[in-house]
């Protein structure tokens, strides 16, 4: 698996995230307790790896290739700080305008985590394997969010499908290849660069989203979850290999 091109990695990994984004949103669909159940440990377990990740690879990572990829991952972190701020201006609106709304956000969330494949993978196989396995781990909760998102806003059954899957599955291959051609090739400042911004969206969707909506519902034992989460991301790290 060493010899695959990160091309590779990044297509399995985009398109794994799509499959497992739609799986949530057709059990949600079917089964509304039960996938209510679990939404909140498989958010938990995501958090984890998706705070340990950048904190002891990526970040380290970026810096080592450009010293200043600290300022782009506090840019990465605001840039989803406002794009949050800006969905939830107008959450106040009426059901439909409160579902198309968040939509929006969730769209954008998607397509940075195609992104983030591109980058992490362009750099090592290593952090593109740790951060996409948390990355695709949320995607089965996200569909969940969406779905219901959409329901909330009065729109039903296998439209509500559909639209959840246009929205939150495909928008994250779509972000993967189209970051591809410009991400492939440039040197190790720019990846640095590009890295430390990966970094600090991560951060901002571990800590001010993916928590947050977790510890709305607050489980029973879900901090194991999430401390499991952690420790996957610190057993790869010593296990993988520079």
């Amino acid at each position: 698996m060493e010899q695959w091109s990160p091309f590779i990695w990044i297509s399995i990994f985009a398109i794994t995230a799509m499959v497992v984004n739609t799986i949530g949103i057709v059990a949600v669909y079917r089964n509304k307790e039960l996938a209510d159940k679990s939404k909140e440990y498989i958010i938990c377990f995501a958090a984890g790896v998706l705070i340990a990740s950048p904190l002891i690879m990526i970040l380290p990572e970026a810096m080592s290739r450009n010293p200043h990829a600290g300022i782009m991952a506090l840019t990465g972190f605001l840039f989803m700080y406002f794009v949050n701020k800006g969905v939830k201006y107008s959450t106040d609106q009426k059901a439909l305008a409160f579902g198309i709304t968040a939509l929006v956000g969730i769209g954008i969330h998607s397509f940075i985590d195609g992104v983030v494949y591109t980058v992490t993978f362009s750099v090592s196989t290593l952090l593109g394997v740790v951060a996409g396995t948390g990355l695709v781990i949320h995607e089965f909760a996200e569909g969940i969010i969406t779905f219901t998102v959409l329901t909330k806003g009065g729109v039903k059954g296998k439209k509500a499908i559909l639209f959840a899957f246009l929205t939150a599955a495909l928008t994250t291959p779509i972000g993967a290849f189209i970051a591809y051609p410009v991400i492939h090739g440039v040197n190790a400042v720019i990846l640095g660069d590009a890295l430390g911004f990966v970094g600090g969206v991560l951060i901002y969707l571990s800590a001010s989203h993916l928590l947050p909506e977790a510890n709305e519902h607050d489980k029973k034992h879900s901090y194991i979850a999430f401390l499991m989460g952690v420790g996957l991301a610190i057993v790869t790290l010593f296990t993988g290999g520079a």
